[in-house]
């Protein structure tokens, strides 16, 4: 015979004092770890945006970034005749690209921050199609202009439109600022490449990546033949998608283990506050259980309805903790991309399923701080507690 739940809600509201300390207790430990976890889904999904399903991206082989990678004008040559590269009324759509990183100062702390500036061709905007102009206009080929990413621009000192800057040994003229959708390219500046590479000093017929916008996605393996199987070819050839990816599982998993760690610990604190909450219960309740045996509930449904009751408590603390981090959801901050050791700009995205995450933590906190408390309560003498009645 099990205890009827309304039991349990009676008993919550009568002991709401030691109820509010363990639902504050999981409630705050629920929303670190949902924030947590919202802070690397965020960086996930603004570098994983960056790559379109459309795209190929290829790098010398080995190479494991853009950073550390080397492509050479005649092997660019190779890759705008090769089969599934798509053709604009221009010729075909590749743009070889050159990466530098450059200091500029955060506005919100004066200080300089690591910002990826990348000589792109005249075709990076049909290359990537969600790179919109939003002030001024696209930088014009030969000159030393710039272009710079919406959150770049509201994220650094001078990175606004009409100012000139200095870095490399070059000034450079602010054009133009664009939107990149949220993805990781806001965060950059954009050039001539072959500007970027003469203010800089390097060979001009070298690149560091070339991205492909493909006929289709099921294009990708055809080049990737094509240009592997070539012997003046020394690239990897990869999804542009899969390489932003890989891009961001360093920092994500740093950010999610860190989380846990904090999470894990304040946990611990929250499982003793419901520990608390629950024995106090049973000590309180000592002729309640009592009776209840004695009139035929057996140990397991006092067992169950403790255990209904922590679970209870801990729900609520739950729902707490999700709901209370909501407002940082789309709140934008920054931190540095351990690939490029640039900063970039990303905003924590909370979803439906990591609010669920961190409910099913707090529910996981309450059996662990209800379930030793139930089973002192089923395991008490009923003889002796009655005849205390």
């Amino acid at each position: 015979m099990a205890i009827p739940v309304i039991y349990n809600l009676r008993s919550v509201r009568a002991r709401w004092n030691s109820a509010v300390v363990a639902v504050l207790g999981i409630a705050g430990t629920v929303g670190v770890f949902v924030a947590m976890l919202s802070l690397a889904n965020g960086f996930k999904a603004t570098l994983v945006s960056s790559g379109s399903a459309g795209n190929a991206l290829l790098l010398r082989s080995g190479a494991t970034t853009e950073m550390n990678s080397g492509i050479s004008l005649d092997q660019v040559k190779v890759v705008q005749d090769a089969p599934g590269v798509a053709r604009g009324s221009d010729g075909p759509l590749v743009t070889p690209e050159v990466i530098v990183i450059a200091p500029f100062p955060l506005i919100s702390t004066d200080t300089d921050a690591n910002v990826q500036v990348r000589g792109v061709s005249e075709k990076a905007r049909e290359v990537r199609n969600n790179i919109q102009i939003i002030e001024g206009r696209f930088f014009k080929p030969g000159l030393a202009e710039l272009i710079v990413g919406r959150n770049a621009s509201h994220s650094y000192a001078g990175l606004t439109l009409g100012n000139t800057v200095r870095f490399g040994g070059g000034n450079w003229k602010i054009v133009g600022v664009f939107d990149a959708g949220g993805s990781a390219f806001d965060s950059e500046v954009w050039c001539d490449s072959h500007v970027l590479n003469q203010v800089y000093q390097r060979p001009e017929n070298n690149f560091q990546s070339v991205t492909v916008h493909l006929t289709s996605p099921s294009a990708l393996q055809e080049l990737k033949d094509s240009l592997t199987s070539n012997p003046q070819m020394t690239v990897d050839v990869m999804p542009e998608v899969e390489y932003y990816d890989k891009q961001s599982t360093q920092l994500t998993q740093l950010i999610t283990t860190l989380g846990g760690i904090v999470a894990g610990i304040m946990g611990i604190g929250a499982i003793f506050g419901a520990l608390n909450t629950m024995y106090s219960a049973v000590a309180e309740r000592g002729r309640e259980i009592a009776t209840m045996r004695a009139l035929g509930f057996g140990g397991p449904s006092v067992v169950t309805s403790f255990v209904i009751e922590a679970l209870l408590i801990s729900l609520v603390g739950g729902v707490i903790g999700a709901v209370a981090v909501l407002p940082l959801n789309g709140l934008t901050t920054g931190a540095i991309n351990m690939q490029t050791f640039s900063h970039m700009a990303f905003a924590f995205s909370i979803t439906p399923i990591l609010m669920g995450w961190g409910i099913c933590f707090a529910l996981l906190m309450g059996l662990a701080g209800g379930l030793p408390p139930a089973i002192r309560a089923a395991r008490r003498p009923v003889a002796t507690a009655l005849r205390s009645l």
